[in-house]
C-alpha cells in the first residue's frame, strides 16, 4: 500500500502557497508571541556553553546556572543600551546649535531654490507653515504611538528575559521531545540539526557582536580624527545599524550625516561619509568574511529577500532575526533529502558543499560537463 497519493504539480503548488501564505498571517498575528520566543532561543543557543560551565566546574544546579547565565547576559545587554541612552542624552545640551545650524542650512536652501525654481521666499514659508501645522495636528498621535512603543519594548525585553531562562534549563528536555517524535532511524539526523543549529547560532551570534565592536572602533577612531562631535555616540549607532546587511551602512549614514550636519560643516560630512564608505569596505571584504560570513553560508540574494520580508512581518525585528532564522531553515533543508534542493538554493554556490557533491554524483556525463564548463567559464 502506497503511504503518499502522487498529485499533480498545481495541487502540490497550491498547497505549498497556501501554507506560506497561512504561516505569513500567523506569524504576522503571533509577533507578541513568536519574537521574544525567537529571540529567547538565539540568546539560550548562545549561553549554553556557560551554563555548562557553571554546571559542571562549578556544581551548580541547572536552575541557578541558566538564571545567572540569563542575568549576566541581559546585564551586559542593558549596561550597552544604558551606555547608548547616556550619550543620546548628551544632545539636548547641544539643541540649541542644533536649530540655529538647521535654520541656517534652511535658509541657504531657500535662496538657491529662489534662484533656480523662482519660488519665492513668501510661498516656501507658506508651504512650511502648513507643513508644521499638520505635524502638530498629528503630534498627538505620535506621542501616543511613542509611548505605545516604549511599552512594547519593555514587554518584549522582559518576555525574551523569561524565554531564554526557560529554553536554558529545559534544553535537554526539548532535545528528547524531539527525539520521542521521529523514527528511530531518523534520530541521528534530528541530533545532527540540533547540534549544527547550536554551533551555527553560537558562532553567527558571537561573530556579530565581534563584527559590531571592530565597526564602532573603525569609525570612533576616524571620526575623532575628522574632529566630529559626538563620535562615540555615532559609531555605536554604525556599529547597532551594521548588523543589518547593505540597508544598516545606508541608515547609519544618514542618521550621522544629518547630526554632523547640524554640529559641524558641510565639509565634515563628505569627509564623514567618505571614511563610513570606507569602513564599509574594510567591512565587507575583510570582517564579515572572515568572522561572520564562514559561519552562515547563506547566499547575498536569499538574505536580502528574507530582511525585506521579516521587515514587512515584524518590522525592526524582523530583519534583525530574517538571517539567523534562515540559516536555521538551511540547516535543516540540508539534512532533510526532500528538501535538499531547496538548501542548495539557499547557500552559496561551492563545489566543496556536501548537497553539491551528492547532486552531482547523480547527473549524468553529459549534464557533468555542462555544469564544468559553466563554473569554467563563470
Amino acid at each position: 500500500m502506497k503511504r503518499f497519493l502522487p498529485l499533480p504539480f498545481y495541487v502540490k503548488l497550491a498547497c505549498i502557497l497556501i501554507s506560506i501564505l497561512l504561516l505569513g498571517y500567523l506569524a504576522k498575528i503571533g509577533d507578541t508571541i513568536l519574537i521574544p520566543m525567537i529571540l529567547g532561543l538565539l540568546f539560550s543557543l548562545l549561553l549554553i556553553p556557560l551554563s555548562n560551565f557553571l554546571e559542571r566546574r562549578l556544581r551548580f544546579p541547572r536552575t541557578l546556572a541558566g538564571i545567572l547565565s540569563v542575568i549576566l547576559f541581559f546585564g551586559v545587554l542593558g549596561y550597552g543600551l544604558f551606555l547608548l541612552a547616556s550619550q543620546l542624552t548628551l544632545l539636548k545640551e547641544d539643541f540649541p546649535a542644533f536649530k540655529q545650524q538647521i535654520m541656517d542650512g534652511v535658509g541657504n536652501l531657500q535662496t538657491w531654490v529662489s534662484h533656480q525654481f523662482g519660488i519665492q521666499h513668501k510661498d516656501q514659508i507658506d508651504f512650511i507653515n502648513k507643513t508644521a501645522s499638520k505635524s502638530v495636528d498629528s503630534g498627538t498621535l505620535f506621542l501616543g504611538t511613542a509611548l505605545v512603543s516604549l511599552s512594547s519594548l519593555f514587554i518584549l525585553f522582559v518576555f525574551t528575559f523569561l524565554y531564554t531562562f526557560f529554553l536554558l534549563i529545559y534544553r535537554g528536555h526539548i532535545v528528547k521531545f524531539l527525539l520521542f517524535v521521529n523514527r528511530v532511524e531518523d534520530r541521528p539526523i534530528v541530533l545532527d540539526v540540533v547540534k549544527q543549529v547550536q554551533y551555527v547560532v553560537k558562532k553567527y551570534l558571537i561573530g556579530l557582536l565581534i563584527q559590531m565592536s571592530l565597526v564602532s572602533l573603525l569609525v570612533f577612531i576616524t571620526l575623532s580624527i575628522i574632529g566630529v562631535k559626538y563620535s562615540l555616540l555615532l559609531a555605536l549607532i554604525t556599529g547597532v545599524f551594521n548588523v543589518l546587511p547593505y540597508v544598516g551602512i545606508f541608515s547609519s549614514m544618514l542618521i550621522i550625516a544629518i547630526l554632523t550636519f547640524a554640529t559641524s560643516s558641510f565639509t565634515h560630512v563628505v569627509l564623514v561619509m567618505l571614511a563610513l564608505i570606507i569602513v564599509h569596505l574594510i567591512d565587507s571584504n575583510f570582517i564579515v568574511p572572515k568572522i561572520v560570513g564562514s559561519k552562515v553560508k547563506v547566499n547575498s540574494l536569499f538574505a536580502m529577500l528574507s530582511i525585506i520580508i521579516g521587515e514587512m512581518i515584524w518590522g525592526i525585528s524582523g530583519m534583525f532575526l530574517a538571517i539567523p532564522i534562515l540559516a536555521i531553515v538551511k540547516i535543516v533543508m540540508d539534512r532533510i533529502k526532500e528538501l535538499k534542493p531547496w538548501g542548495f538554493l539557499l547557500g552559496e554556490e561551492d563545489s566543496k558543499d556536501e548537497v553539491y557533491k551528492d547532486l552531482f554524483g547523480t547527473l549524468n556525463p553529459l549534464e557533468k560537463k555542462i555544469i564544468e564548463e559553466n563554473e569554467t567559464k563563470g
